[in-house]
């Protein structure tokens, strides 16, 4: 195995462990409710309210209460 075998099979562990972390794993589940919060608040709109939009609106409403993700 070369060095750049070696570096291959670091960045491989080190990203599955970053992966299997719980902060990771929480954002990504507020990224799918942050996404669902878009389309849901774009069709309500009648157009694309934008990922920035959505997500202030997303945690103002469910940041802190409770939401799905902020409960695990």
């Amino acid at each position: 195995m070369d060095s750049k075998d070696a570096m291959k099979t670091a960045d491989c562990t080190a990203d599955q462990w970053v992966r299997n972390t719980r902060l990771f794993r929480q954002w990504e589940e507020i990224k799918r409710e942050i996404q669902l919060h878009k389309w849901y608040e774009s069709e309500k709109a009648g157009h694309d309210i934008g990922w920035e939009r959505a997500t202030v609106d997303w945690m103002i409403r469910y940041g802190n209460k409770g939401g799905k993700a902020s409960s695990s």
